[in-house]
């Protein structure tokens, strides 16, 4: 039985690692959220790792307020970065496997082709700044890690382009959405299955490697605006416009599409198809309705 910690669980990762969980019986796992564990207090980790034992821990915990974090860059560095130091840290004191989720804001999207692991992180945005440096804090602390950079995550929880799109959708005739940023959307619960496959084969790599995980395909969010109405029956007109029509407080990568050979490679991850994930959680969010 391995005992696994997930931080910020109550977020759409931790919450669609909690959906799965059943289906894996040979894990023991702790749920934390930061009225359970403040990571931004080492001395709180410490005396948690002190009380449990874990064999792996999930950082699933960020700040992920992209514009907000232009007003706030200390906030989200002390979440993103200080937070990651200490429980990488702690990790490692306690002989512990971290995997810790990272984001394709770490690069500018400047590129023309798919981001690879060793493709140079220079984001554009605090945000980006703050993730890299979190990044940079599992290589220096932790002694065994899978950092998992992914990109437009979203799921029947939390808040996200689907669930925004599907509201608007309906109160609305027409929406204005870029046709300029291309990306690829990942759905929680393939990625939190990912997650949970690494763990449960118990075969990561030793040392720090870094992987990327997305959905297949290459998208616009004006294209995915249009396969969440058509999916949905929603007759919401999209018009294309460039980003420099849509301002916004942190500028966003224009081609943020991330290579997954890395991860299908070394740690037999399956990787679906976008529309075929997006099919899934519009059916599960009708469903709830």
């Amino acid at each position: 039985m391995k005992k696994i910690l997930v931080t910020g669980s109550k977020g759409q990762l931790g919450s669609e690692i909690k959906a799965l969980e059943n289906q894996y019986s040979d894990l023991q796992i702790v749920y934390t959220d930061i009225e359970e564990l403040n990571l931004t207090d080492q001395s709180a980790i410490q005396h948690f790792f002190s009380e449990h034992s874990f064999d792996y821990c999930m950082n699933c915990a960020a700040y992920t307020a992209v514009d907000k974090a232009e007003d706030e860059p200390e906030l989200a560095k002390l979440i993103n970065a200080t937070a990651v130091e200490y429980l990488a840290k702690a990790c490692t004191e306690n002989n512990t496997k971290l995997i810790h989720i990272s984001t394709d804001y770490v690069f500018d999207g400047t590129n023309y082709q798919p981001y690879v692991e060793t493709d140079e992180a220079t984001p554009n945005s605090q945000y980006g700044l703050t993730k890299k440096l979190g990044e940079e804090a599992v290589a220096n602390f932790a002694t065994q890690a899978a950092i998992i950079r992914t990109s437009w995550l979203y799921s029947s929880y939390g808040n996200n382009f689907v669930k925004t799109m599907l509201r608007l959708g309906n109160e609305r005739d027409q929406l204005n959405v870029v046709f300029d940023q291309v990306g690829t959307p990942t759905y929680a619960g393939d990625l939190a299955k990912a997650m949970l496959d690494i763990v449960a084969n118990d075969n990561m790599k030793p040392g720090i490697e870094v992987y990327h995980y997305s959905n297949e395909g290459v998208i616009s969010w004006y294209d995915f605006a249009k396969a969440i109405f058509r999916e949905s029956n929603i007759s919401c007109q999209v018009n294309p416009i460039e980003s420099k029509d849509f301002p916004a407080k942190a500028p966003r990568p224009f081609y943020s599409v991330l290579n997954k050979t890395k991860i299908k490679n070394d740690l037999n991850v399956s990787v679906p198809y976008w529309l075929d994930s997006l099919k899934l959680v519009l059916k599960q969010l009708n469903t709830n309705n």
